[in-house]
Formats: C-alpha cells, structure tokens, sequence
C-alpha cells in the first residue's frame, strides 16, 4: 500500500476511508518503511492530521496487527527504480519493489504509470 491509501484505511475522517477500509478487508496487505515512515509523519503533521506521535504509532500497530500486514523492507536499490520526474521518485520507487516481488502497489492515486500498480476506485 502506498502512504495514502494507509491513510485512508486507518483515519476514518479521510474522504475515501470507507472504500479504502472495504478494499483492505478483502485483500492480503504489506507495507514497508517508506509508507510507515509517511503514515506517522503525516497524521503527526500539525498542519495535516495533527496526531501525537504516540497516538499515530498506535494506530498504525493496531492497523497491522489487525490485517497482519506484511513488512516489505525497501531493499531495492533506489537507482533501479526508473522516475523521470522528481515528483515521481518515490511513487516509481514503491512499484518497482512491488514488482520485485510479484506484489501490486495499491493507492488510490490514478496518476502513477506502472504495471504494478492497482488502482482502488
């Protein structure tokens, strides 16, 4: 899963949290340090979700505890991951360990161009 679909399964304020919430009840789920890391830096964030950061840790254990998340380590080298575009680098990065392991990259994002990604709609 990429950083927003995380946080839209978890925060039940988030617009797309009840199709996230749905869609991660039916399906076999990983993570990895990148999509952790930027779950507890955004929900933490005063200007975004405003959390404490025990209070984000929580939800995140509890998230993959409950749905016994796989841990993906981010052991791809970063230049095998082929972005083009600075705003792309970790998107690109995401998919390609995805496709390294025969996994897909959920996210709700519809802008990343790659075979290993899945769109939820």
């Amino acid at each position: 899963m990429d950083v927003n679909l995380l946080i839209a399964a978890i925060w039940s304020s988030h617009a797309d949290h009840l199709k996230a919430d749905a869609w991660t009840r039916r399906k076999k789920l990983a993570t990895c340090p990148i999509t952790d890391l930027g779950f507890l830096r955004i929900s933490t964030h005063p200007k975004a979700l405003n959390c404490s950061v025990a209070g984000a840790r929580a939800l995140l254990a509890d998230f993959l505890s409950k749905h016994s998340v796989e841990f993906v380590p981010c052991d791809l080298p970063p230049l095998r991951a082929r972005a083009t575009r600075s705003h792309d680098m970790t998107d690109v990065y995401l998919a390609e360990l995805a496709y390294a392991r025969g996994m897909k990259l959920a996210t709700l994002d519809t802008g990343i161009g790659h075979s290993a990604v899945e769109v939820i709609s």
